[in-house]
């Protein structure tokens, strides 16, 4: 029953779920560009370069997680980019629910939890970083 328990694999499948579907949004911004990321920075009164924080934060950051390469470095980085993601894009949702009746934001809030909780646990063993 050990296997069942085991803490360090319990933590790579938490830096594996963040970092595989956190990637895919930073490809996808690679691929498409921030322009909209600029105009809603430049709403906010913030310098449109910051824009581009978002492939640290959606590319990077991810790779560091699944890797457990500084994993804290990098589930910190998530989390500042989710902070953003939240209050620029997200903020008028954050006391709604869904069509479904889930909480509207419950993707950045799953991103941006998950973050911490790696923060606060470690990436565990298995990793380029051991701990």
């Amino acid at each position: 029953m050990s296997f069942l328990q085991n803490d360090h694999l319990g933590k790579l499948l938490l830096r594996l779920t963040l970092g595989l579907l956190m990637l895919p949004h930073g490809i996808a911004k690679l691929l498409g560009g921030v322009d909209h990321i600029q105009g809603m920075l430049a709403s906010a009164g913030l310098p449109q370069w910051l824009a581009f924080g978002v492939f640290i934060g959606e590319i990077l950051a991810p790779l560091m997680v699944i890797a457990g390469w500084y994993c804290g470095i990098g589930a910190l980085l998530i989390v500042i980019n989710m902070l953003f993601a939240i209050f620029l894009a997200h903020s008028h949702e954050i006391f709604a629910l869904s069509g479904t009746g889930g909480w509207a934001i419950e993707l950045q809030a799953f991103f941006l939890f998950t973050a911490v909780v790696l923060i606060l646990t470690g990436p565990g063993r298995i990793g380029l970083n051991r701990h």
